[in-house]
């Protein structure tokens, strides 16, 4: 669990790589189960937030929790609708990301981890065949701002305030 608000995000550079950034995520040996996503457009007033679910050994797969609707799950949403609902920047969100068992969860809540639900979406790692379900692998997990734009200009850059983190094991 985290709250956090996103300060800033990179305007310049390729389309792909503008205004998108990892805030948090859980990490395998060599792949992750999750990245959770914020990507904001600089035309819009919000950005929308995401999450790739990576194979074990092989392709990523998107699923949105906060913005537009997108239909093909093995491609970035790449909507540049303003998310009625989204997260602007400076705002205040908290996320939820909680695995039991073949499932990952995420929850998106306005404000601190009290506020609104905003957002939900999950995937069940049996269903996908993801591979994870091995004796061999661990986890762990990883919070901060992970910058997506290797393109943009020398004096841009992405930013995040953490509030809280909280990490907990059953």
């Amino acid at each position: 669990k985290g709250t956090l608000a996103i300060i800033n995000v990179t305007t310049s550079g390729t389309d792909f790589h503008i205004g998108r950034l990892i805030f948090g995520q859980i990490h395998a040996s060599s792949d992750e189960p999750i990245r959770l996503y914020y990507r904001k457009y600089p035309e819009n007033d919000r950005g929308y937030i995401y999450f790739a679910h990576e194979i074990r050994g092989g392709d990523d797969i998107y699923f949105m929790v906060v913005g537009p609707e997108f239909d093909d799950r093995d491609s970035q949403p790449e909507d540049r609708t303003d998310p009625f609902n989204g997260v602007a920047l400076g705002e205040v969100f908290s996320y939820e990301i909680a695995n039991a068992g073949s499932r990952i969860d995420v929850f998106i809540l306005r404000g601190d981890a009290d506020g609104e639900i905003i957002g939900h979406n999950f995937v069940d790692m049996a269903v996908e065949n993801s591979g994870y379900d091995t004796v061999d692998e661990w986890n762990y997990f990883k919070a901060g701002v992970y910058t997506q734009n290797n393109t943009g200009g020398a004096d841009d850059f992405d930013q995040a305030t953490f509030y809280r983190l909280e990490n907990t094991h059953d």
